[in-house]
């Protein structure tokens, strides 16, 4: 495998995340009665860039998720993707009672 395409290389787990992430997104633009032409007109994409995303493809830009979820108007939830670190407040707080 050439370099370039290690960044689409991701362990079965994360490729089911990414995949499932790409299917809410789908399911979101549903509920909302939002067809993919509207969605590429509004993002500038083209249709095989929004069904990528929709499917969950590694190889997407995350700036185009972004983009689709600001259309759907969720792009709030994307500043909340790693604001809860749990792991990362235990850490702290077990490095602060030494």
């Amino acid at each position: 495998m050439t370099k370039r395409n290690m960044h689409r290389v991701l362990f079965p787990k994360q490729q089911r995340i990414l995949a499932t992430f790409g299917e809410d997104l789908l399911l979101a633009a549903k509920r909302r009665s939002f067809t993919k032409k509207l969605i590429c007109d509004r993002t500038g994409f083209d249709n095989k860039t929004v069904n990528k995303v929709f499917a969950g493809d590694p190889g997407v830009s995350i700036g185009a998720y972004l983009k689709v979820m600001a259309v759907l108007g969720m792009e709030d939830n994307f500043a909340k993707l790693a604001a809860h670190d749990e792991v990362g407040v235990k850490l702290q707080n077990i490095k602060l009672l030494e």
